[in-house]
């Protein structure tokens, strides 16, 4: 079929830019969903070369170029059903929308068989960037919004009621893995309520908000990974040093932004992958979101940072800290 040949040749020829555009909106959108305070992963992807090809045949469509739109795609997954307006809010207010901006869902998600299946979002919009393909045009990126339950849930599913090729699935089978949506409904639900509980709960302490406030902050830097136990360790030495602070937490926002250029240079010349760290295996707090407080005392309250940190934490991570923010202790 030279219809689908030449579309193979183009997927092959714009695949890089079709990747980075993927990549591009994710970043934007881990950015905003982070200042939103939303919960979630953002992760992107390019659709491969192979399941372009696939799916052309498959679908046999007239022009598969245009009629296959999730070339790009940014996948973003909330920790329960009560993020998902939050999070397509965010999409709906950083990026423009393609076509119909009120038609998210599916249609097979209300009909048929499929009527106990849960809603999941389907959001088409331009990439972030100014890539354009071969026409001129700027790229189109597929988000998908999804719970974490439901995530698993459609993960394995595709697997086993899309990956048959030919094969019809028999229809008790297909039914009895619709029912578990109704048990993906019920942690969704249960999740939110024992989220909303927890922040409230007197137990929640200050030390946890004020680690959670950071968490979010960080997130708008760098995605990488930190050590849980650290943080709680560090942050519970830092808390003496703000808790006479009203508003702490719009004060460190504030830092964050006034800083972001430094903060950034930081983040990408000390982190995990860095050299810096690669060659001397130091600056551990720099990977850690509690770094940002420890830089906003550096700048505001070293000395009362400094005496409240000896004897209780390593003098050389405070140290190494003070030497990536030029601050002499």
């Amino acid at each position: 079929m030279s219809v689908v040949n030449d579309a193979f040749q183009r997927y092959q020829d714009e695949h890089s830019r079709i990747k980075k555009a993927a990549q591009l909106t994710e970043a934007l959108l881990r950015r905003k969903t982070a200042r939103a305070r939303i919960t979630c992963e953002v992760t992107h992807r390019a659709k491969d070369v192979g399941s372009f090809v696939t799916k052309a045949y498959h679908k046999r469509y007239a022009d598969p170029w245009k009629k296959i739109t999730d070339k790009a795609g940014v996948r973003i997954i909330v920790q329960h059903k009560g993020l998902l307006d939050d999070a397509l809010q965010v999409v709906k207010d950083n990026l423009t929308l393609v076509g119909d901006p009120e038609d998210y869902r599916d249609q097979e998600d209300i009909d048929g068989e499929y009527s106990l299946q849960y809603p999941r979002l389907h959001v088409q919009v331009l990439a972030c960037g100014d890539l354009v393909d071969n026409d001129g045009q700027p790229y189109e990126c597929e988000i998908q919004i999804r719970t974490e339950a439901t995530d698993l849930w459609a993960r394995m599913s595709h697997k086993l009621l899309y990956k048959t090729g030919n094969t019809a699935v028999p229809r008790d089978v297909s039914r009895s893995l619709y029912r578990l949506i109704a048990l993906v409904e019920l942690y969704d639900l249960e999740v939110e309520r024992g989220v909303k509980a927890l922040a409230q709960h007197p137990d929640f302490t200050r030390s946890n908000r004020l680690l959670t406030e950071a968490e979010f902050l960080y997130r708008t830097f760098t995605d990488h990974q930190y050590r849980r136990d650290l943080s709680e360790d560090v942050i519970d030495v830092l808390l003496n040093t703000v808790e006479h602070e009203t508003n702490y937490h719009n004060k460190l926002a504030q830092f964050a932004e006034h800083n972001r250029r430094k903060l950034e240079d930081a983040y990408r010349d000390y982190g995990p992958t860095s050299d810096h760290f690669l060659r001397h295996g130091r600056y551990v707090l720099v990977s850690q979101p509690e770094s940002l407080i420890i830089f906003e005392r550096l700048s505001t309250a070293k000395m009362l940072l400094r005496g409240t940190w000896e004897d209780q934490l390593s003098e050389t991570m405070l140290n190494d800290m003070a030497e990536i923010w030029s601050v002499h202790l």
